[in-house]
């Protein structure tokens, strides 16, 4: 029927053409395309209804042929660069035979054993018991500040280089003017102390301090053995002095021992067993006795 209401003329069956087919729309046929790639990609069966992707007019690519092509390539991982070969001077020193841990730790305490080594085999000093020892501790404390560190003098009179054997030939003598001082001899009217050949009563125009009282017998016959043998050179091995250092200045001298623990003094010196055939020494001053 027309629009006016009017009925077609019937002039017999009406077949249709191509041109009385309506176009599917492009967005349709991609939407269906792509569906069927979701269901079973190529190989889906294609809708009789619509047309074949190759068929389609403005259609270059099938769907799945385009999402391969979209796919992108794979692209092999990229690494760290190749390392660069060690220069000769490296590759000389990785070849060489190291040394042991063990060979180094002992290298390093070369060394501390050297040093042990040394000392061991240097001598310890000499510790000096007796009246030799304990003379030096006294002489270094209360005579070398007139006397000289080395017994050379200064305002008391020189000790060294045997000047101290030659002023006492008898050790009695030099031990009664160390406890009396010499000026006790001056007031005693004696004109020397020592070897009366000498003469010598002061030195410097001093006298020499009395240090009975400030020291005990046994301290002064200890500084009086330090000034002849350590100082004054005398040898206890030769004859001259070899009885007289046994007799007092020995570390085992019984008159030294005899001192320490009060059993002789210098004033009874001569009636002890002990002291048997030695000069009086006494606390008063006395006149010298010579060398000969």
């Amino acid at each position: 029927m027309r629009g006016d209401g009017t009925d077609f003329p019937r002039s017999g069956p009406r077949r249709l053409s191509c041109d009385d087919v309506t176009e599917i729309p492009e967005h349709l046929l991609k939407r269906s395309r792509e569906r069927r790639a979701s269901l079973g990609g190529d190989d889906a069966p294609a809708d009789a209804s619509a047309p074949a992707a190759a068929d389609a007019p403005g259609t270059a690519v099938a769907p799945a042929a385009a999402a391969k092509a979209a796919a992108p390539a794979k692209v092999a991982p990229v690494g760290p660069p190749p390392a660069k070969p060690d220069p000769p001077s490296v590759v000389a020193y990785k070849k060489r035979k190291k040394i042991p841990v063990w060979a180094m730790m002992t290298l390093s305490i070369l060394p501390l054993w050297g040093f042990m080594y040394v000392r061991a085999l240097t001598p310890g000093p000499v510790v000096v018991h007796g009246p030799l020892g304990d003379g030096a501790k006294v002489f270094a404390g209360v005579c070398a500040t007139c006397h000289g560190a080395d017994g050379s003098g200064g305002v008391g009179r020189p000790l060294n280089n045997g000047a101290v054997l030659k002023t006492f030939p008898h050790i009695e003598d030099q031990l009664n003017l160390v406890y009396t001082g010499s000026q006790a001899y001056a007031i005693a009217g004696l004109k020397a102390y020592g070897d009366p050949a000498l003469g010598h009563l002061g030195f410097n125009n001093a006298y020499m301090p009395a240090q009975g009282g400030a020291l005990t017998e046994a301290e002064i016959l200890a500084v009086v053995c330090d000034e002849r043998y350590n100082i004054g050179g005398a040898d206890p091995a030769s004859p001259a002095y070899s009885a007289e250092y046994a007799t007092w200045c020995a570390e085992d001298s019984p008159i030294y021992a005899g001192l320490q623990d009060g059993s002789i003094t210098f004033d009874n010196i001569t009636t002890t067993p002990a002291g048997k055939g030695v000069l009086p020494i006494g606390t008063k001053p006395r006149a010298g006795t010579g060398a000969s």
